[in-house]
């Protein structure tokens, strides 16, 4: 997929775990599981809000655009 997830690169620097980041936001840490190994289709706003204010970051620290990546 040409978007890439970051977020496992936000948990080293925040020194938080999946199930705590989970947690805090809201949402399985099996649904976090899909969103930050790349296999989500989609996620939604809300989500993405929930994890920027947890992580204290912006949406592009999260996500990026890899080009020539497939899909």
């Amino acid at each position: 997929m040409p978007i890439a997830v970051d977020i496992d690169v936000m948990l080293a620097r925040r020194k938080m775990s999946v199930g705590e980041l989970a947690d805090r936001v809201g949402i399985t840490p099996a649904n976090l599981a899909v969103l930050k190994n790349g296999r989500a289709k989609a996620v939604r706003f809300a989500t993405l809000a929930a994890l920027c204010e947890v992580l204290e970051c912006q949406p592009g620290d999260l996500l990026r655009w890899e080009a020539g990546a497939g899909g």
